[in-house]
């Protein structure tokens, strides 16, 4: 039986309704020389009992995580997950809930989001946040596309310190809309962004400048000269945190005159999972609450002056009128913001700092110990968190590929990004990774050269 089991009878009847004669006749905009002229190669078909064991024994082919070390970040964090986060967040209501309309059935959920929120102005030090975003990608190509809607002008100022698939997908948000995209580059000494080339590119067109903090390159950015040279020109500053652990330490954005921080939240109690789903965050001063992306939850009281939770700014125009929407972003990452909340909850503001100093502490041992290896140094001299550049003095992919021989997943080669760091690795040490490790690294990186 099909999967779709309609008989030749249906068929023909919705064939006759759309015209057409045959179902082949659907692919015809598919240039016949790219088409499939004959049967997938693929073996007869099983039962579910024996398909089971198949997979069964071919998933014993794969790798595990604890089969190998890892040193990668660059925007995705290897994380422990406290058992807390999925003892709640798998309970089914929060697991199969939706969008919650109707408040009156959904104060549960309602007020996971609001106090989410909250979570978020605190780390921030913003005045408001959305409940959620896709990513970090897409929450810093909203934040460019409000900062249009907010001065009218027409150029945007994006670090090339800032993460380079970020950069991609704000390109790409904005292609249409007449944006002028202008790269500002980065010191080779520090390896942040260079003030004096902000201050040669910006003027009255200005509608925005857009750093991360920590940078790509994990390097603390100057964003208190950084954000007096963007107010002085009535620029809106836009600052991204790819690794919002480090809000556990680093004095918040908002402190410095941010208006827009955005970033991506996985690392706060969300898995790796292959790459998603993750959470952008996305928080703003309280002046451009009315132009923000999404939806916010807010408090109220019933008419018995309860304290209840309700949709509050969730304009219509995002789902029927598009041309005059914020966003067309109409949902957003309900259960990993969940997972965030939760887990920031349970750390708290003691817990959180002590993890991110943790994670400080170990990567700056890293640092110093692999200058004590010949042929490598740190790349930069900018202070860094818990990730940072070394060129190991030869092709970055060769060295990775001795490491990983070796069950070490090194950092990122940054050659792929930067042409110019074609001996240039981005590594991560997170509280994950213990000294016997990094120690493990270090000699076989002493090898490597």
């Amino acid at each position: 039986m099909s999967y779709i089991p309609h008989t030749d009878n249906d068929i023909k009847e919705m064939l006759l309704v759309i015209g057409i004669k045959t179902v082949n006749d659907l692919f015809n905009a598919i240039p016949p020389d790219v088409r499939l002229k004959t049967p997938l190669n693929l073996p007869p078909a099983l039962s579910e009992q024996e398909i089971v064991q198949e997979l069964t024994v071919l998933s014993k082919k794969n790798a595990t995580v604890e089969d190998y070390i890892s040193f990668l970040g660059a925007g995705a964090y290897n994380h422990y997950v406290p058992s807390i986060v999925n003892h709640i967040i798998l309970r089914s209501e929060f697991y199969t809930a939706y969008t919650p309309y109707q408040p009156e059935i959904s104060q549960g959920t309602l007020q996971a989001v609001f106090e989410y929120q909250t979570l978020i102005c605190q780390l921030t030090g913003m005045d408001a946040a959305n409940a959620s975003m896709y990513d970090g990608a897409s929450a810093t190509a909203e934040a460019v596309l409000m900062a249009k809607r907010l001065n009218s002008r027409s150029k945007c100022l994006l670090s090339s310190a800032f993460h380079p698939e970020y950069r991609d997908v704000v390109k790409t948000y904005i292609a249409a809309q007449n944006e002028n995209i202008i790269d500002i580059p980065f010191c080779a000494e520090t390896g942040t962004t260079l003030p004096q080339a902000i201050e040669k590119q910006i003027n009255k067109d200005t509608s925005c400048v857009v750093v991360q903090h920590p940078n790509f390159f994990g390097s603390i950015e100057d964003l208190k000269t950084i954000s007096d040279m963007v107010h002085k020109n009535g620029s809106i500053l836009i600052v991204a945190v790819a690794e919002p652990i480090s809000l556990g330490i680093l004095k918040p954005p908002g402190e410095f005159g941010a208006d827009i921080v955005v970033g991506e939240g996985q690392a706060f109690g969300n898995g790796l999972n292959f790459g998603g789903p993750y959470l952008g965050f996305f928080a703003a001063n309280e002046k451009y609450l009315r132009n923000m992306p999404g939806r916010l939850v807010g408090e109220t009281v019933d008419k018995n002056g309860k304290r209840g939770f309700c949709l509050t700014l969730a304009t219509r125009e995002q789902h029927i009128r598009r041309e005059k929407a914020t966003s067309n972003i109409c949902t957003n990452e309900g259960l990993c913001a969940l997972s965030a909340a939760i887990y920031l909850t349970a750390l708290g503001k003691n817990g959180l700092m002590e993890l991110a100093r943790l994670n400080l502490s170990k990567a700056h041992y890293l640092k110093e110990q692999l200058k004590n290896i010949k042929g490598i140094k740190p790349a930069f001299t900018a202070p860094t968190f818990n990730e940072f550049v070394i060129d190991v003095n030869q092709d970055a992919d060769i060295v990775n590929k001795f490491l990983l021989k070796q069950g070490i997943i090194g950092g990122v080669p940054l050659k792929r990004f930067y042409p110019q760091l074609k001996s240039h690795i981005l590594l991560c040490v997170t509280e994950m990774n213990t000294k016997e490790q990094m120690d493990m690294l270090l000699e076989e990186l002493g090898k490597a050269g």
